[in-house]
């Protein structure tokens, strides 16, 4: 099965609801649980969609987010995290992510925008 997109995430019951979303759709997101995998799975699947959990471990968003962009074509960057935490929201929208939002605004789009998401023209 094709791999749609690609999500860097620790939390098991939150990335199911991401995962179990897209597999409702008919699509496939895969989740990892750090920055080597999700580069090599970048390279390798060429998904449509990136989606960051900006607090996963040893993430640095800039410099993955500057490497995923230099892919041809370059996939649809989310970043998200805790809503408390707008310094880093802020910083992922500086990095160059296309996306960012607090998680609980992800989980209220996953049904509309999850679809667009993963399946693009580019």
């Amino acid at each position: 099965m094709t791999i749609h997109g690609l999500l860097l995430c620790d939390d098991l019951l939150f990335g199911s609801q991401i995962t179990g979303a897209a597999h409702d759709l008919g699509c496939k997101v895969r989740m990892v649980r750090d920055v080597g995998t999700l580069s090599h799975l970048t390279d390798e699947h060429q998904p449509s969609a990136v989606f960051l959990d900006l607090h996963s471990q040893n993430l640095d968003v800039d410099t993955l987010v500057k490497q995923i962009k230099n892919r041809k074509p370059a996939p649809l960057i989310i970043g998200f995290g805790s809503h408390v935490d707008t310094a880093t929201l802020k910083a992922a929208q500086q990095a160059g992510c296309d996306l960012v939002l607090p998680r609980s605004a992800l989980v209220q789009r996953l049904h509309v925008d999850l679809h667009g998401w993963l399946i693009r023209k580019v």
